[in-house]
């Protein structure tokens, strides 16, 4: 079962939850009241890169019918649709950029280059899924509804395929979240998907048309005789965009430490508690500046699960004093590097595929999914005191993941517990 008392699963008092949540308050004003004309220049400088490479791309693929420039042009437009979904539509919708009061640039009035229309995504996104982040029951993200990757959810002979059904979804990323926010929305507005000329269908209906107009016939068209590369190059360079996109949410949701919590965890939650589930249900991948543009700095997830309305690219400043306060707090700062976060993603919807009997670890103590009723053995003395009196250093989760693990390994070597 997943964790049901994050301040026992993480061995702190509720005082030190309450200081680690004053520090990463002050975190947010210190950024907040540095916000300047470097960083206005920073998302404007983004915005002209992507319509470059886009104009660049759409000039290339007009010349299609060579090789060399329709290659070219593909991976230029791929490109250029990764940093419009992932720098610029998922950040300024979530009003990253409202601050600068730029009508162009602001939450309320960016439409993304996307299938689902923005406000959809921000009610299933921002509302949803970073109020409840990986509570199960709560967060609809946690899987993606059709993926099991947490054992609270129980086993069903389809999780058998879900494999397959990973591939699908990363291949059509962006119809399944276009879809997913869709259904989201329709409850929200209290409309049954039968009811056709309802507000969030017809909102649907309309944006499909655009994009696939857009993508599959405007510019295709355009290219007069070429208007089947066109169409092939533009479904290439989607295709890629969902691959990269299904890719980095993977590896900043889903691998080993990146914590699911019950309903029971909102329960009184304090704001102290709300940054301790998101620093403990998140995790970050190695990248330098390049990748962690074309991730749309979500390489650094735990700082974006944080503090999602601050600019992405003071991302890694604030992770600077983000792993410190994990260091000071002995918690886990979960990350990895690129392959690894997403390989143990991976894993873990393989692992889920399978019936409970088939799996070795217990539902208290998995890799995807543990709780504090991990603790509980009286040889991993979950009830050392949170500092060591003597040397004065901070005894908590990491540490007690560490001993618990080494006891582990030994009972898997002897047999004894």
């Amino acid at each position: 079962m997943a964790i049901t008392d994050i301040k026992e699963f993480a061995h702190l008092t509720e005082s030190d939850v309450a200081a680690f949540g004053a520090e990463l308050d002050r975190i947010r004003r210190d950024i907040e009241q540095s916000l300047g004309e470097s960083d206005a220049d920073y998302i404007r400088r983004a915005i002209r890169l992507h319509r470059g490479l886009e104009a660049a791309a759409r000039v290339l693929l007009l010349a299609g019918r060579y090789r060399v420039p329709r290659l070219a042009g593909t991976g230029l437009l791929a490109t250029a649709k990764i940093i419009e979904m992932m720098e610029l539509g998922h950040n300024i919708s979530h009003g990253q950029w409202d601050w600068m009061n730029d009508p162009e640039i602001h939450s309320a009035t960016w439409e993304w280059d996307f299938l689902g229309p923005s406000k959809h995504w921000q009610r299933a996104h921002n509302h949803v899924h970073h109020t409840y982040t990986n509570v199960y029951g709560m967060d609809a993200d946690l899987g993606f509804v059709v993926l099991r990757m947490t054992r609270d959810e129980p086993w069903r002979p389809i999780h058998l395929l879900q494999p397959v059904a990973s591939v699908v979804v990363a291949a059509g990323f962006e119809w399944a979240i276009a879809v997913h926010d869709w259904a989201i929305e329709r409850r929200h507005a209290g409309v049954s998907r039968r009811a056709v000329r309802s507000r969030p269908n017809m909102e649907f209906a309309r944006k499909i048309g655009r994009q696939l107009g857009k993508d599959m016939l405007l510019f295709p068209m355009l290219s007069g005789r070429g208007f089947r590369r066109t169409l092939a190059a533009n479904a290439t360079a989607l295709l890629l965009r969902n691959l990269w996109s299904y890719l980095v949410i993977m590896c900043g949701h889903f691998p080993d430490g990146a914590e699911k919590f019950t309903v029971g965890q909102l329960e009184n939650e304090s704001r102290g508690e709300w940054y301790l589930r998101q620093v403990l249900g998140s995790a970050n991948f190695s990248a330098g500046p390049v990748l962690a543009f074309m991730t749309g700095n979500l390489c650094y997830q735990i700082e974006h699960h944080l503090f999602p309305d601050l600019p992405s690219n003071r991302y890694p400043q604030i992770a600077e004093r983000v792993r410190a306060l994990c260091d000071a707090y002995d918690l886990p700062y979960t990350t990895g590097s690129l392959p690894a976060q997403f390989w143990q993603a991976a894993r873990t919807v393989c692992t889920l595929a399978l019936p409970d009997p088939l799996l070795r670890d217990t539902s208290d103590d998995a890799r995807e999914t543990r709780s504090e009723r991990k603790f509980q053995l009286p040889a991993l003395a979950a009830d050392a005191p949170p500092t060591d009196s003597i040397a004065g250093v901070r005894r908590g989760l990491r540490t007690a993941l560490a001993a618990a693990d080494a006891h582990r390994r030994r009972w898997r070597l002897d047999g004894t517990r």
